[in-house]
């Protein structure tokens, strides 16, 4: 009976100590490399996410891919087997966010990317990707977007260069589709590094299809480089761009280069600018007061509202969770994965979240708006 005594007070101490585990985040973000304009305001931005969710306290690991794949996925696995976090957010970019599906399949931790491309999570087949969520708004949310603007413009013809990676080629896909519905042709697809110092063999052959517009499928700074490149050889037709760009280290390498551009944004991006009606106003302007606060007047960027809304998306979710099972357990992050799958109309600074088993973004029009760039900021287009 004496040993039983510390035997059942052993237990009841591991009980507790399950009762209140921390819950462990971890996140990879591309702070360093040439993704690091979209990276940083993310890592800023994880730095206002809660410090205890439903009464437990959530410790966040922060690691940089230096926009590196290779390093990713090795910040994934280590994240996973040496931190033992029960979610990941990030990688920044498509390529960084594809290819550590792989690993957070394997070890069936949930994963919540802020890249934009839909092959993130798409499709939803029960394989890999059912661990896979995103925040981002897919490439034909916003494709559509813009070639309803250029249709409604007068464009008849349109160039298209983007970056060689999967961000580009996922924009090119289905932008094809997007031009098609509004007939729209497209007369020249080009492809450039997002580390090229020059474009010019690729400008020089958009300059000789002649189209009344150009879109760039790029993101961060280097999206910069097609555009500046335009201007100085001449061209006078529309110009485009993605919501890839929508922060202020691109209008500031940019500059006057870029003025008149047109491109879809989530709503965060103009929120003070948006009527008060608007379903995503109030969402938005929490995350715009909350980063200016701790990061100074007109810093916000849509990327770090990317983090933010998949940070929103956990807290959401980790509740639920705790009902079904304990951090730090398989139990815990297979019940995470889905709560996440069962979030409703929880209003982001990008949109409001409708998830189901099909659609592991859900987003819909209250998604996204269209701005312009008039006088080195954004202007919303209503």
């Amino acid at each position: 009976m004496k040993l039983l005594k510390p035997i059942a007070l052993a237990a009841a101490l591991l009980v507790s100590a399950l009762a209140h585990a921390d819950i462990n985040v971890g996140v990879t973000l591309s702070a360093t490399g040439p993704a690091a304009s979209l990276g940083i305001p993310e890592k800023n931005t994880i730095s206002l996410m809660p410090q205890t969710i439903a009464g437990q306290k959530v410790n966040y690991i922060v690691l940089d891919d230096a926009s590196d794949t290779t390093a990713a996925v090795s910040n994934t696995r280590k994240l996973i087997s040496e931190n033992k976090v029960d979610v990941i957010l990030g990688s920044t970019t498509t390529p960084n966010s594809l290819a550590m599906i792989d690993a957070v399949a394997e070890a069936q931790t949930p994963m919540i990317s802020i890249a934009a491309s839909a092959l993130i999570i798409e499709p939803q087949d029960g394989g890999k990707k059912r661990w896979v969520f995103k925040t981002p708004q897919n490439d034909i949310m916003m494709s559509l977007a813009i070639a309803e603007h250029m249709a409604n413009s007068g464009v008849k013809t349109v160039a298209f260069i983007g970056f060689s990676d999967a961000y580009g080629e996922g924009w090119y896909k289905e932008f094809v589709k997007a031009a098609e519905l509004k007939k729209i042709q497209i007369v020249s697809n080009e492809r450039y590094s997002r580390t090229d110092t020059s474009v010019t063999g690729q400008v020089l052959k958009i300059m000789a299809a002649k189209p009344d517009a150009v879109l760039v499928a790029g993101s961060g700074t280097p999206a910069a480089l097609p555009q500046k490149t335009l201007k100085e050889r001449g061209f006078g037709g529309k110009m485009y761009q993605t919501h890839g760009v929508a922060n202020a280290d691109f209008l500031r390498v940019g500059g006057k280069d870029v003025e008149g551009t047109f491109l879809p944004a989530g709503p965060v991006l103009v929120a003070a600018q948006l009527p008060a009606d608007h379903p995503v106003k109030k969402s938005a302007m929490a995350y715009v007061t909350a980063y200016e606060a701790a990061f100074g007047k007109g810093n916000v960027s849509t990327f770090g509202a990317h983090a933010w809304d998949a940070g929103l998306l956990m807290t959401a979710a980790v509740p639920v969770a705790l009902k079904k099972a304990q951090p730090g357990t398989p139990a815990f992050r297979a019940a995470l994965r889905d709560a996440l799958e069962n979030v409703k109309e929880l209003p982001g600074a990008h949109g409001i979240f409708n998830l189901s088993p099909t659609d592991h973004l859900g987003l819909d029009q209250r998604g996204r708006v269209m701005v312009k760039v008039e006088g080195g900021t954004w202007k919303y287009q209503p």
